[in-house]
């Protein structure tokens, strides 16, 4: 296996990583006016990713930077055509930071809630960006011989941007269902359970859409297999939370999300970034990757980085596993000046 493909398979984790994490605080985000009843209830859902939520957005940071220097073809290609949905996704990165740094600084009404649709719409935003920019990723963007992106500000505007969009979305409000079951206490945790039984199937059905679609495009039977590994993980999870069987509904769904990405990314394999407009401009690991040293040198550092990323998390996941519920949220108070 040479350096350039295992650099995709990295690179393909750490998506799966990111997706999976900010995933769930991402639909937690847009289920604070979708879901939450009350402040009570909205503060319930703010505690149970208040102290993880920066973390997750780690990967993110971590997979640009990684494609940048692994591959700088496909990140110079892919971020300059994606210019503007990609900066769309920062600024709703930004709103949705401030918006839980702030809502809880003035005892307000008025003030909780222009900051809780920031919250909502900047989530929202970030992840249909994200997926956006996935997708097209999968499908294809109109690259000339260059690389360089051919047509107006909106050329990636297309249909598989949408359904990237909308898989993202999607998996995330179903995922953050699944994160608020296992999370929370009393009735936000039955609510959630009711809504993951209920919006499942359809939560679900871009992504899966989005994978079928790849399949049908550049699949063969080893990106057919993972993709039947999804189907079965994801009845098995709406069984599980049908049946209030908290972690399992949530591991089957995570399960879910990594065999339909492994069936996207092996049906993109070897290409990173099609071109729409001829497939002899197709951008793949060999010709947008960077030289042997650069990818070596990169191999070390990773080898002991990301073992020491995956371990830090998963002690502070431990550190807060205990369950939130709405009686153990204190009454808002407002700290007056002297």
């Amino acid at each position: 296996m040479t350096l350039p493909t295992i650099w995709f398979i990295v690179i393909a984790f750490l998506w799966v990583g990111y997706l999976f994490l900010e995933g769930f605080d991402l639909g937690v985000g847009m289920l604070m006016k979708l879901f939450a009843r009350n402040e009570r209830d909205r503060r319930v859902l703010l505690n149970t990713i208040g102290p993880v939520w920066d973390g997750n957005e780690v990967w993110l940071i971590t997979v640009g930077a990684m494609t940048f220097a692994a591959f700088p073809m496909w990140y110079a290609s892919l971020f300059s055509a994606l210019y503007i949905p990609l900066v769309l996704v920062l600024l709703g990165l930004i709103f949705r930071a401030v918006s839980i740094e702030y809502r809880g600084k003035h005892d307000s009404d008025a003030w909780r809630s222009r900051w809780d649709w920031a919250m909502a719409l900047g989530s929202f935003v970030s992840a249909f960006g994200i997926g956006a920019a996935l997708g097209l990723t999968s499908t294809g963007l109109p690259l000339n011989a260059n690389g360089d992106r051919v047509g107006g500000a909106f050329a990636w505007f297309t249909p598989w941007a949408v359904v990237g969009g909308l898989a993202v979305v999607g998996f995330s409000l179903i995922h953050a269902c699944a994160f608020l079951m296992l999370k929370t206490d009393g009735e936000v945790r039955n609510r959630a359970r009711r809504a993951l039984v209920r919006w499942l199937p359809l939560g679900i059905l871009p992504l899966a859409a989005w994978a079928v679609g790849v399949q049908l495009m550049n699949g063969d039977v080893a990106s057919l297999v993972p993709l039947i590994i999804a189907v079965f993980a994801v009845v098995i999870s709406w069984l599980m939370g049908r049946r209030g069987r908290d972690g399992w509904t949530f591991v089957f769904l995570g399960l879910f999300l990594l065999a339909g990405a492994v069936s996207i990314f092996t049906a993109m394999y070897p290409v990173v970034l099609p071109s729409t407009l001829d497939a002899a401009w197709n951008l793949t690991v060999d010709n947008a990757s960077s030289s042997p040293y650069t990818l070596q040198v990169m191999s070390w550092v990773a080898l002991f980085g990301l073992p020491i990323v995956v371990l830090y998390q998963g002690w502070t996941y431990w550190v807060f596993r205990k369950r939130v519920s709405a009686d153990s949220i204190p009454a808002v108070h407002s700290v007056k000046s002297q």
